[in-house]
This record gives structure tokens, sequence and C-alpha cells, in this order.
């Protein structure tokens, strides 16, 4: 027994999303589960201040 229900995952792309069926075939699980409404959690304070360390505005003088 599959633990997916197909035809409602292919009933929720192609009628609730408006795809073609090969368009919701070439969806990676994760893809149609974004577009679906999943996600992650937002991104909190310390993930965008490690975003900021890793991938600065500036460096030094120089701008970007």
């Amino acid at each position: 027994m599959s633990r997916f229900d197909w035809p409602g995952l292919l009933r929720a792309g192609v009628r609730g999303l408006g795809l073609r069926p090969a368009e919701f075939w070439a969806l990676t699980p994760a893809e149609l589960h974004l577009l679906l409404g999943g996600g992650s959690a937002p991104l909190g304070r310390s993930g965008l201040d490690a975003l900021m360390a890793a991938y600065p505005d500036k460096r030094g003088d120089q701008d970007d």
C-alpha cells in the first residue's frame, strides 16, 4: 500500500494549482509540498544573523 494519496495529490496539483499533468510529475516532492502551502518555519533572528555574517553587504571599504 502506498503512503501517498497520488490521486489526491494530482487533483490538488492539477485542479488546485492549475498545473498540467506533465508539470505536476516534473516537480520534486519538496517543490510540491511548498506549492501546496507547506514549508519551513520563518527565519529567526539567529538565522538572519548567520546569513548576514556569511554574506555581508559590505567588505571593508568596498560596496557590493
